[in-house]
């Protein structure tokens, strides 16, 4: 961030009470509109709002991970629990609300402990008393951080068995080489002779694709368009929210879903101190999500030093559940 950008942001802070975590949420938005092809990076799209419109989708009939996802980890939990040594270790990588969590925990009633590695202290707060009240005897340590870098385990737990888990297809937001990376990163954490499940969206009719990030109630696009509103709040600039509309494509040739807020109009936004110009029907890039094969998924995890042991699909093959060993 320049300097000119840091003492706005830390002003914006001083007279706003904007929290210090914002300062990166203003360098990565000014980054990214003045770019030639201008972005906004998807973890900005989960501030409380938008975590509370993303719940909604997942409720959607057009959108099918997260039931798919949770009706496979139902299915599979026993045999996960036969395969997880009495006085393992459960990690789970950008935990959230936690809610899949619970389905493992019901299943591996033999562990040592859970270490919950999230971004977002109030959404870790919220979750670790949740599974608190319905786990009373489940040792818990809550970690507050980015899982995409390292993270060092309690030592309460060293020599534990560990089970990693990352459920949600996650993974999918990320481009090939950053998914390796990830990976790469969590066998670290985890350390050798671990597992890992991770949960990964399949290929598939693009009608279906589509419908599931363009919706009917126009959920999907008040969750897009939520960052432009965050701006306003946060960081007082003075998008007009009409002007945009939210925008989901699939590319067959990368297999992934692109989505974009796109401008209705010429217009200019300041945002700290900078005057933007958007022109009529310019796109701003704000996700993508990566579909795979389950050939093709394993074959990335390997190259991140992971071996497939087992996956787990519905019987659509709509989504794929995978346990990767190492």
């Amino acid at each position: 961030m320049s300097s000119n950008l840091a003492n706005r942001a830390v002003k914006l802070q001083a007279e706003s009470g904007t929290q210090p975590a914002d300062l990166e949420f203003a360098r990565a938005l000014v980054s990214g509109l003045t770019a030639d092809e201008k972005s906004i990076p998807c973890r900005f799209l989960y501030d409380a709002r938008g975590s509370e419109l993303f719940e909604q989708i997942t409720e959607l009939d057009e959108y099918y991970p997260t039931r798919t996802e949770t009706k496979i980890l139902e299915d599979c939990a026993g045999e996960i629990r036969e395969a997880t040594p009495a006085g393992s270790l459960l990690v789970e990588f950008g935990s959230g609300s936690s809610t899949k969590t619970e389905i493992l925990l019901s299943a591996l009633d033999a562990i040592a402990g859970y270490v919950s590695i999230e971004i977002s202290k109030a959404a870790l707060d919220e979750a670790t008393e949740r599974l608190k009240s319905r786990f009373p005897n489940l040792v818990q340590v809550p970690i507050v951080g980015d899982f995409s870098h390292a993270v060092d385990l309690p030592d309460q737990f060293a020599g534990a068995p560990r089970l990693g888990f990352f459920p949600g297809s996650t993974i999918g937001n990320l481009r090939p080489e950053q998914a390796v990376g990830l990976l790469g990163n969590m066998k670290s954490v985890l350390g050798e002779k671990s597992r890992l499940i991770v949960g990964a969206d399949l290929k598939k009719d693009s009608g279906i694709l589509l419908a599931a990030y363009n919706d009917d109630d126009g959920v999907t696009a008040q969750f897009n368009l939520n960052v432009l509103a965050r701006a306003n709040r946060e960081l007082h600039a003075d998008f007009v929210i009409e002007n945009f509309e939210h925008v989901a494509t699939y590319d067959e040739a990368l297999g992934r879903i692109d989505m974009f807020l796109v401008s209705r109009v010429d217009q200019t936004v300041r945002l700290l101190g900078h005057s933007i110009a958007f022109a009529a029907g310019e796109r701003v890039h704000t996700e993508h999500s990566h579909k795979y094969t389950v050939a093709g998924f394993q074959k990335l995890a390997g190259q991140a030093g992971w071996e497939s042991s087992r996956v787990w699909c519905d019987e659509a093959g709509l989504f794929s559940v995978h346990e990767l060993a190492c």
